[in-house]
């Protein structure tokens, strides 16, 4: 997941499961983090091979959007598997009632009295079928850097209700995501006017502990569909 100033971009890196001469598709999730109007632009090194859609738009305030990239199919797979193209997501805030038909280049051309936030994101090839590997009994938990691709091939062995179900759990954790960035941003605000007092440190526990526990509760569920 990658932290910015107006946009919360899912995931990091766009991960393609890759079958020769066969199109394939991958999600991204853009979450607004403030409380104004943000337009977005998807672009990308190699643009005859992708398509995306939207690849421009408006998102509302403490709202997501939901991308879909496909990419063209190869004719032939690459020697090292290794792809070198690259997406930028570029946002910018925009006035309140702004929609995707106002939304032109020169809002994200960089100028001095005008913030431009920029995020790069790799592609990276992930086998189409990948053999499944035994599990250790004492291996519960997969580590952080196996577990996005171990999504990827779970979710394409899904039938289309458990597919739907977690495309809606995910937006339900990323609704959870946006509201805890508000609260935040509101506890904040509270800390400035309070100071670091006995009661400050104490809301601030309350509210871990809260978080702690939503965040808790949609992680057991997307592990239950995904098993």
């Amino acid at each position: 997941m990658t932290m910015g100033e107006l946009l919360r971009i899912q995931p990091s890196e766009l991960k393609f499961p890759f079958e020769v001469r066969k199109q394939s598709s991958c999600a991204m999730q853009l979450a607004n983090r403030t409380d104004q109007y943000v337009a977005f632009k998807v672009k990308t090194t190699n643009p005859k091979r992708y398509s995306v859609r939207p690849n421009a738009g408006v998102v509302l305030p403490y709202s997501v959007c939901n991308i879909t990239v496909t990419m063209q199919a190869h004719k032939e797979a690459p020697s090292d598997m290794q792809c070198r193209d690259k997406f930028l997501v570029q946002s910018v805030i925009v006035p309140n009632g702004t929609t995707t038909k106002d939304i032109n280049q020169e809002m994200f051309n960089r100028e001095s009295e005008k913030f431009v936030d920029e995020f790069r994101l790799r592609v990276i090839f992930i086998p189409a079928n990948p053999p499944s590997p035994v599990p250790e009994e004492d291996e519960e938990v997969s580590s952080p850097g196996t577990s996005s691709a171990e999504d990827e091939t779970k979710n394409s062995s899904l039938s289309e209700p458990e597919r739907s179900a977690v495309l809606k759990l995910k937006d339900e954790k990323a609704s959870v995501n946006i509201h805890n960035d508000k609260l935040l941003g509101e506890l904040e605000s509270m800390r400035k006017q309070t100071g670091q007092g006995r009661f400050g440190s104490i809301f601030v526990l309350l509210v871990g502990l809260i978080l702690g526990i939503l965040m808790g509760y949609f992680l057991r569920i997307q592990v239950t569909l995904l098993h």
